[in-house]
C-alpha cells in the first residue's frame, strides 16, 4: 500500500491535480473575505469618541449658557473676521469680579487660547473645564476656594476656547488629521516673528504658514485682541506630547535676564507639582528638535511684550500611529480624559496664583503699555481689519491690496537709503578732490 500510495503521488492524475488547485483558490479567496471583514470591524484609526468630547457647536453653546448663568463674572464676544471669501469667528470669555470695564489696567491680565490646531481636541474640554471652575459649578479636587477667591479678585482672564472653529468643523467631519484653519493654513506659523522661514525638514501640509504674516483672520483676530487686552501673561494649550515651552520657538535659546529666569522658574514648580516630572521643560525651539517660525508665542514674547508668553503641550499618546491622530492628540478613555482636565486645570490655576508674584503689575516688566512697536505691516493690517469691521464689506477692497501696499512702502524705505547713501558719497568725494587754495600772497614764494 505505502508504494502504491508514493506511485500514485509521483503520476498524480491530471483531473486530481485541477481539483486540488480549485480547493486552494477557495480557501485563499475565503481567507482573503474573512481578513477584509476583520479590517473594516477593526479600522487602523481611533474615531472621536462622542461621548467623552463635546462637538464644536455643543461646547460654544454650553459656554453662553454658562456666561448667562454667572453674568456677575463672566461675560461672552464673539468677533468675526474675513478676507477674500474667507470667513472666521472667535468666541472669548472674559473672568473678572469686580469688573470696571474692558479698559481696566489695574489688574493683572492673563490671555490663554485653546483648540488653535483643529485636531486637538482635548485642549478645547480643559478650557470648558476651567471656565467651569471659575463659575463655581465644579471644583478641583484639595483647592482651597476661599484662598482661590483671593487671588481671583485681582484678575482678569480671558480665555479664547476654540482658536480654530473652522478647522475643528473639518475634523468633526471625518478629517482627523487636520491641523490648519478652513483654508489649509497653519496658524500657528501665521504670525510675524521670523515668518515663512522653511527648515529641511519643511512639511507644506501640516506647517503650511499662508501667504503673509497675519493673511488669515483667525491670527488677524488674536493679534487684536491681544495688543488691545495687553496681558501679563500669555499660555497656548495644545497637545501631542507633555511640555512646559517658553521663547523661542523659532531659534534654539532662550531670552536673557531676568524675564527667562522667571518664567523657567514657574515651569520647574508646575512640573514638579502637576507634571510630576514627565515634562520637557525649556524653549520650544530647543526642546523639540524642530524649529518653528512664525508662532504665536514668539510673537506675544517678542513683539506683544508679553512678560511671560508660554506653550503647554497637554497629552500625548506616542504608542499611536502618526495616522490615528485621534488617539495620538486626545485621551480616549474617561479616566485617561479625566486625570488629563484635572492635572492640567490645577496648574492653570497654579499660574493664576504664583504669575502675579512673579511680575510687578504696575511696570509691565519695564514696558510702558503705551510705547509698544509694530511693524507697519502689523499697523497697516490692524488698521484695515479694524475699518472692515466697522464698516463693513465696503472696506474689502482695502484688503485686496495690502501687498502692493507693503510692496510700495518697502520699496520706499529702501530708496531713501540708497539716496541717502549716493549723497554722502558725494559730498565724501567732492571733499576729497578738492584742490586747497593757500591765502598767503605768491608774492612771498617768489
Amino acid at each position: 500500500m505505502k508504494v502504491q500510495y508514493h506511485q500514485a503521488m509521483s503520476h498524480p492524475h491530471p483531473f486530481l491535480l485541477l481539483s486540488s488547485f480549485l480547493s486552494i483558490i477557495a480557501s485563499f479567496r475565503s481567507f482573503s473575505f474573512v481578513y477584509a471583514d476583520a479590517n473594516l470591524t477593526q479600522p487602523s484609526f481611533t474615531p472621536i469618541n462622542r461621548d467623552l468630547y463635546h462637538s464644536s457647536n455643543d461646547l460654544i453653546e454650553q459656554i453662553k449658557s454658562l456666561v448667562h448663568q454667572h453674568p456677575d463674572k463672566l461675560t461672552v464676544e464673539t468677533i468675526k473676521a474675513g478676507n477674500r471669501g474667507y470667513e472666521a469667528e472667535i468666541t472669548v470669555v472674559t473672568y473678572c469680579q469686580n469688573w470696571k470695564g474692558s479698559d481696566d489696567k489695574s489688574k493683572f491680565r492673563i490671555l490663554l487660547s485653546f483648540g488653535q490646531h483643529g485636531r486637538e481636541l482635548i485642549t478645547s474640554e480643559l478650557a470648558w473645564r476651567i471656565l467651569s471652575i471659575l463659575s463655581e459649578e465644579q471644583f478641583l479636587p484639595k483647592m482651597d476656594r476661599g484662598s482661590l477667591n483671593g487671588t481671583l479678585d485681582n484678575l482678569i482672564i480671558k480665555v479664547v476656547p476654540m482658536e480654530n472653529l473652522n478647522g475643528r468643523k473639518l475634523v468633526e467631519a471625518g478629517d482627523l488629521c487636520e491641523r490648519r484653519n478652513g483654508r489649509g493654513v497653519d496658524l500657528n506659523r501665521n504670525w510675524s516673528v521670523d515668518w515663512g522661514k522653511k527648515e529641511k525638514d519643511y512639511d507644506p501640509y501640516e506647517e503650511n504658514p499662508g501667504t503673509a504674516a497675519f493673511s488669515e483672520p483667525e491670527t488677524q483676530i488674536m493679534r487684536n485682541l491681544a495688543l488691545s487686552f495687553d496681558p501679563h501673561i500669555w499660555i497656548n494649550v495644545h497637545s501631542g506630547m507633555e511640555a512646559l515651552f517658553m521663547p523661542y520657538d523659532h531659534k534654539n535659546t532662550t531670552p536673557d535676564g531676568l524675564p527667562s529666569h522667571q518664567m523657567r522658574s514657574l515651569l520647574e514648580e508646575l512640573n514638579e507639582v502637576h507634571c510630576h516630572k514627565r515634562c520637557m521643560i525649556g524653549s520650544g525651539g530647543g526642546s523639540v528638535g524642530y524649529l518653528a517660525h512664525g508662532t504665536a508665542t514668539d510673537y506675544m514674547y517678542d513683539v506683544a511684550k508679553v512678560p511671560m508668553a508660554f506653550t503647554f503641550e497637554i497629552y500625548g499618546d506616542d504608542t499611536a500611529s502618526t495616522k490615528d491622530c485621534f488617539k495620538m492628540f486626545n485621551p480616549v478613555d474617561h479616566t485617561t480624559l479625566k486625570k488629563v482636565l484635572n492635572d492640567w486645570s490645577a496648574a492653570i490655576f497654579t499660574i493664576f496664583k504664583e504669575g502675579p508674584h512673579q511680575l510687578d503689575v504696575h511696570s509691565k516688566a519695564g514696558v510702558p503699555n503705551l510705547e509698544k512697536w509694530v511693524s507697519i505691516d502689523e499697523y497697516l493690517d490692524g488698521y484695515l481689519m479694524g475699518r472692515r469691521n466697522r464698516y463693513g464689506k465696503k472696506m474689502e477692497v482695502l484688503e485686496v491690496g495690502m501687498q502692493e501696499i507693503r510692496t510700495y512702502f518697502r520699496l520706499f524705505l529702501l530708496s531713501s537709503v540708497l539716496l541717502l547713501f549716493m549723497f554722502c558719497s558725494r559730498i565724501s568725494k567732492t571733499k576729497g578732490g578738492r584742490q586747497i587754495v593757500s591765502s598767503i600772497p605768491l608774492s612771498q614764494y617768489t
